[in-house]
């Protein structure tokens, strides 16, 4: 058996500098030789092919890294010599590109993202034990995109980071699942932005989104409101076309756009905007640009939650 081991870089292959700042050096040859030398007989059974894709803080990863990314997951997934994908990546923007290959997964074959907390020179680092878990997870056949974490095993579309250094640092919303399997289309041709919206906030910050994006995030207040000012904004920027969907700050609970008034959610639901559901502000940026770039409605994404 053999899995696809695609590095891109993270806390997972990260050593200390001499400043003690954490900075990406550890190859995914080197990562793939640390299930290697396991003893458990599971992991030493699957051969690990590497793929050096990147080196990068996940922060950083673009809508081009993404789509190059997800292109590579699909040629591993389409060869008939591998039998699933692993892919090493840091948790800051983990549930994006875990949400991202959910909507475009072949669903064929295991795709299972994984990083770690902690850095690989750590003394008690928890990378080679993820790492570990998520090839095994991966070599047990189950067709699907997982996020394999802290003995945690999450559904790639309703992952979502609850901790910034816990080593289960990974939690499952109830988001639905995708609805249908989206064509492979450039991300990067999509740019979305997200504007936070706070108690009086400006329509500054909207009216220049409006012009130079192609989508708009709002993560909103409560269920899904903003200012009147910031609303009055958002309802001139889906007037000339400009989509917006509206998430919220609010850790749990859906965005339900119910209220009135200018920078209420249910005026800007009249107006044409989307709830992102239970979507939080990142995962809702990836889905709009999804729906953009492949022309189906950001509501038909997902399974009805009814």
């Amino acid at each position: 058996m053999t899995i696809a081991l695609i590095a891109t870089g993270g806390t997972i292959a990260c050593t200390a500098a001499d400043d003690g700042s954490l900075v990406p050096t550890v190859s995914g040859a080197q990562l793939a030789a640390s299930v290697s030398d396991a003893t458990d007989e599971s992991s030493a059974a699957v051969d690990i092919e590497v793929v050096e894709f990147r080196q990068l803080d996940s922060s950083s990863i673009t809508l081009s890294d993404l789509d190059d990314l997800l292109a590579e997951v699909h040629r591993q997934l389409e060869r008939t010599d591998i039998n699933g994908v692993v892919t090493t990546h840091g948790t800051d923007s983990m549930e994006e590109t875990a949400l991202a290959l959910s909507l475009f997964s072949p669903g064929t074959k295991p795709v299972v993202l994984t990083g770690a907390q902690r850095a690989f020179d750590h003394p008690h680092g928890d990378g080679p034990a993820n790492l570990r878990a998520a090839v095994e997870l991966a070599a047990g056949s189950q067709p699907g995109v997982f996020v394999q974490f802290g003995g945690m095993t999450i559904p790639g579309h309703a992952v979502r980071k609850q901790h910034t250094s816990n080593l289960q640092g990974f939690e499952e919303l109830d988001v639905p699942a995708p609805a249908r399997t989206l064509p492979l289309r450039p991300l990067a041709k999509h740019p979305v932005t997200i504007l936070a919206a706070y108690p009086g906030a400006e329509a500054t910050l909207v009216d220049a989104a409006a012009h130079s994006f192609a989508g708009i995030i709002v993560e909103a207040l409560g269920s899904g409101n903003t200012s009147e000012e910031m609303g009055t904004a958002l309802a001139r920027a889906l007037d000339a076309g400009v989509p917006v969907v509206i998430s919220t700050r609010v850790p749990n609970g859906p965005t339900t756009l119910a209220y009135g008034g200018a920078g209420g959610g249910s005026t800007l639901g009249d107006k044409g905007a989307d709830a992102a559901g239970m979507l939080r502000p990142g995962p809702a940026r990836i889905a709009l640009a999804a729906s953009l770039a492949t022309g189906v409605p950001f509501a038909e994404l997902f399974e009805s939650e009814d």
